[in-house]
């Protein structure tokens, strides 16, 4: 028997030093799967369903492995439940020698060096900008970390954040005055020396670009990675295998000339005012843009007149600019730094504005004040397969979500690992006992303008028959917004709203009341764990097909077409049955949970691609009489 076999086996370590822990079949599958694929150096695809226990599943080999090993989750959340509460239990029991460590991306950490140049410039700043570097100065004297997460007096969005962290674009490196005690060197140097790193997906492929144009390496060289959330992998490794720029960029670095003339390089007066109007000639392209966020096609939208018009000055002003920096070289280092940010900027824009290129969506998004452009390429797969192939590294992928109709296909081409060896495992969960799947009768069409009052008459009627919490998913902004307005007035409990606080905080209140109703969109159908009767019924407005303006994904079934390759059947309909399931999975997160999950989409009975969504859901007793939906919420309440 296997090292991790004896972990996990009845009267194992496990079972030793865990109150309550239970050997299960699938989990030990899964370990001793993992166990299998580091001692082989392959890669290993692991469907493991809700209740599965697959985070001790993947630790304990890694714990048991000599091999050092980088361990990456989808959020900065789920990095820190990770590293504070999971892995320390294991180590304790399995590894106790075996040193860990927590790595965020450098906007995480406080920069002393620009903390400094704040404090010299505090006399520009608002007031209440000057408050919140009064607090951060505080607090610096204290940190060991620098980690921006231990600050819980102000806000994630605080005005001082951008002033007292870097980004890749301001940071001196090497040339810094402080680089000894830079606290994202520290943390990159515990790292380094670390048997287990604990990274997100964003700073792994973040670093994995940088490395891409070789300069330094924030991820310490490991034998094995472990992806977990790894459906999200993807999308996110598109993004950083493209170029991007941002009006925010671009005032950032105008900002930072102006402050730098204005103290250190007085005399340098043309720069500053080049840098004022370009600043304005930025604002002035965001103008072009609705006022409302939005994504859209870059390709369409540079062809009009009045966007040809304020892009070519926008470039225009970017080359006076530079051009009138350069006169400034070798005067101070904070300026040589702006020069080389703005050559880059320009080389960028210049080729985010050249949309002839094949193999790339050209799109953009807005927020309320700021617009990015991308350049993203369709397919990650031959790059990424390639690193893959050649790292002799050990990678593990692993999910909730990443098969369809029990294949992997889809996620195994999306990134190029056509040789990896897949896992799927069921959940232990009895959910023909456990849960009911409803789909009513006599719903109004997906596309009708008036079935939010439809659907919030639905709501009402579980959430009367449901004395514990509720969950309504969303598809769209629009549909939130019109069922919270009729199902507050309806209502005589307590109803939280996505907006109204930040998603941990909403999460927290929901969970305290016992008996909310939570409405949320997109980020609020995975990542969410709330147990018992806290949670007893989820309703879902409609299957979640991607919005068909959503520009990335036009962009690769218009490649699909060309490559005469079924578009719907093998881009939209595989995430969209991703995302069901993602949603699906927020209402039995444990073996003593009972519930209803309401699909409120006709297409799941009249489409020939319901019966493939149906497939994919877990094996829940099926009705469309909504009666046998309030009956079961009822029944648990007369136990």
């Amino acid at each position: 028997m296997s090292k991790v076999a004896d972990v996990f086996k009845p009267g194992g370590a496990l079972s030793a030093a865990l109150t309550g822990f239970q050997p299960r079949d699938a989990q030990l599958q899964m370990a001793s799967a993992i166990e299998k694929t580091i001692r082989n150096g392959k890669q290993l695809v692991v469907e493991a369903e809700t209740g599965t226990g697959k985070t001790f599943a993947y630790l304990a080999p890694i714990l048991l492995a000599k091999d050092k090993a980088v361990v990456s989750t989808g959020t900065k959340n789920l990095q820190e439940q990770l590293f504070h509460r999971d892995l320390p239990t294991l180590r304790k029991i399995l590894a106790p020698k075996k040193v860990i460590a927590l790595l965020k991306g450098r906007a995480n950490y406080l920069c002393l060096y620009r903390l400094e140049q704040a404090q010299v410039q505090a006399g520009q700043l608002p007031k209440t900008t000057q408050h919140q570097l009064v607090k951060i100065k505080r607090w610096s004297t204290m940190t060991r970390s620098g980690d921006i997460g231990e600050l819980n007096e102000l806000q994630e969005d605080a005005q001082v954040m951008p002033l007292v962290t870097s980004t890749k674009d301001n940071c001196l490196g090497r040339d810094c005055p402080v680089y000894e005690d830079c606290h994202l060197v520290q943390a990159r140097e515990e790292a380094k020396k670390a048997d287990i790193v604990v990274v997100n997906h964003h700073l792994f492929f973040a670093d994995l670009a940088v490395k891409d144009t070789g300069f330094g390496e924030i991820i310490p060289n490991s034998e094995v990675v472990v992806f977990d959330e790894a459906h999200q992998v993807p999308d996110i490794a598109s993004q950083y295998f493209g170029d991007a720029v941002s009006s925010r960029q671009l005032l950032e670095l105008s900002e930072e000339v102006i402050r730098l003339c204005l103290t250190e390089l007085k005399d340098l007066s043309q720069a500053t005012q080049m840098a004022r109007t370009f600043e304005q000639v930025v604002k002035d392209w965001r103008l072009q843009f609705p006022r409302d966020p939005m994504r859209g096609n870059w390709r369409d939208w540079r062809q009009q007149e009045a966007m040809v018009e304020a892009t070519d000055r926008l470039g225009e002003k970017l080359e006076l600019l530079v051009n009138v920096l350069r006169t400034a070289r070798g005067r101070h280092k904070d300026m040589d730094n702006l020069i080389e940010r703005a050559e880059e900027f320009l080389a960028l824009w210049q080729q985010l504005m050249n949309t002839s290129e094949t193999g790339y969506s050209y799109w953009f998004e807005t927020t309320a004040r700021h617009v990015v452009v991308h350049q993203t390429p369709l397919s990650v797969a031959k790059k990424f397969g390639g690193l893959v192939r050649h790292s002799q590294r050990s990678w593990v992928f692993t999910s909730a979500t990443i098969a369809v109709n029990e294949k992997f296909e889809h996620f195994t081409h999306r990134l190029g690992i056509y040789d990896a060896e897949t896992l799927l495992l069921p959940s232990p969960f009895d959910f023909a006992q456990q849960a009911l799947l409803c789909l009513p009768r006599y719903l109004p069409e997906a596309n009708d303008y008036h079935r939010h009052t439809q659907l919030a008459d639905i709501a009402s009627q579980c959430i009367k028959h449901n004395h514990g919490g509720t969950f309504l998913l969303f598809t769209s902004h629009r549909m939130l917004q019109q069922m919270a307005e009729l199902l507050r007035d309806k209502l005589d409990r307590k109803v939280l709203v996505q907006g109204d606080a930040g998603k941990t905080e909403l999460i927290n209140q929901f969970t305290e009341a016992g008996n909310a109703v939570l409405l949320g969109t997109s980020s609020f159908w995975e990542g969410v764990d709330v147990r018992g009767d806290a949670l007893r019924c989820v309703i879902i407005d409609k299957l979640p097909f991607a919005s068909p303006d959503d520009p990335l994904l036009n962009a690769r079934v218009e490649d699909a077409k060309l490559r005469g390759v079924d578009a719907f059947n093998t881009i939209q309909l595989p995430q969209a049955i991703i995302a069901l399931k993602q949603g699906a999975g927020r209402l039995i997160r444990d073996q003593r949970d009972r519930g209803v999950l309401l699909v409120c989409d006709n297409r799941l009975v009249n489409r020939y691609y319901g019966a493939r969504f149906l497939k994919s859901l877990p094996p829940m007793r099926r009705t469309r009489d909504l009666t046998n939906a309030l009956t079961f919420l009822d029944e648990k309440d007369n136990d």
